[in-house]
């Protein structure tokens, strides 16, 4: 059986200044976030070839986000706060957290990756008939960190996800 995509959450780490960083799921007036992995590659054709050699040579993933104004939700009010000051550089900086809520799972946790990323903000408005909207785009920065993550206290382990798990369940 399918999987339903409520099982793929993303937390934004809100407070990304301070040393433990505050989780907040954003999901509340999102109604579709999709990662896009966006491969980069090389293509050479030699002169007597007929078929060119593709090489991937790495990714720039990147989510683009539209979400309702939400006023109240964490995650909105980072968001938004990002919309009324336009950081760039470091200050557009913070993490989020991938956790996949379909795999086995020891002691409430759950495998996850937690990766830098920026926020770039997009747009803003939107349609007279449709509700007020903003669009951000989160970037990846290098590479994630993989390990657990418990969604009731919004805390990260680092570490190989699937060792910590056998681990517990000896």
């Amino acid at each position: 059986m399918a999987e339903k995509r409520s099982a793929f959450l993303l937390f934004l780490n809100t407070t990304p200044k301070e040393t433990d960083g505050a989780y907040s799921l954003v999901g509340d007036g999102v109604t579709e976030l999709t990662i896009s992995y966006n491969p980069q590659t090389s293509t050479e054709q030699y002169i007597h070839q007929d078929t060119a050699n593709t090489e991937l040579t790495g990714y720039q993933p990147n989510a683009p986000v539209t979400s309702q104004v939400v006023k109240g939700d964490p995650a909105f009010e980072y968001i938004n706060n990002m919309r009324q000051s336009l950081p760039i550089g470091s200050d557009a900086h913070t993490d989020i957290v991938m956790m996949d809520a379909f795999e086995t799972a020891g002691s409430g946790k759950y495998p996850a990756t937690r990766q830098p990323v920026s926020i770039q903000i997009d747009s803003y408005g939107g349609a007279a008939s449709d509700p007020l909207s903003i669009g951000y785009t989160i970037n990846w920065r290098g590479s994630g960190e993989k390990g657990s993550f418990d969604p009731d206290t919004k805390t990260f382990t680092a570490g190989t996800s699937a060792a910590m798990f056998e681990e517990e369940e000896a």
